[in-house]
């Protein structure tokens, strides 16, 4: 079974810092591109960052560049989100997914493939 379990979430003052972790498994990991996403209520989903199959690029909105961090353990199956001087707009339910051999866009995620449940991120004043 294809799964990818998020986690790492939870409720953060403005300022401070989460590490999600996306862990993967049912799947060849390194074929894959693997992209965290996120989406508030009432608005649609957005891409985040990506990290790339081929050479292991990322690639992050404008919104979080020099904020947040996408990395990966090929050895573990786990993919990473560092987000530090975490803002009240970050809160969302984040995801991560995977691309089979993607080139890493970031926009609305129709291209992933697969799919985690989500864990929350909760920033407070």
């Amino acid at each position: 079974e294809v799964q990818l379990v998020e986690s790492g979430g939870g409720l953060v003052q403005a300022g401070g810092s989460l590490r999600l972790s996306c862990a993967a498994s049912g799947f060849t990991f390194d074929d894959y591109a693997i992209g965290w996403f996120r989406q508030a209520p009432g608005k649609e989903r957005e891409g985040v960052s990506c990290i790339s199959s081929s050479d292991g690029s990322t690639y992050y909105a404008d919104s979080v560049k020099g904020r947040f961090t996408i990395s990966s353990d090929n050895a573990k199956n786990t993919v990473y989100l560092q987000m530090n001087s975490l803002k009240l707009e970050d809160t969302a339910v984040y995801y991560c997914a995977a691309d089979f051999y993607g080139s890493c866009p970031i926009g609305y995620g129709y291209e992933y493939d697969y799919w985690g449940q989500g864990t929350q991120v909760t920033v407070s004043s």
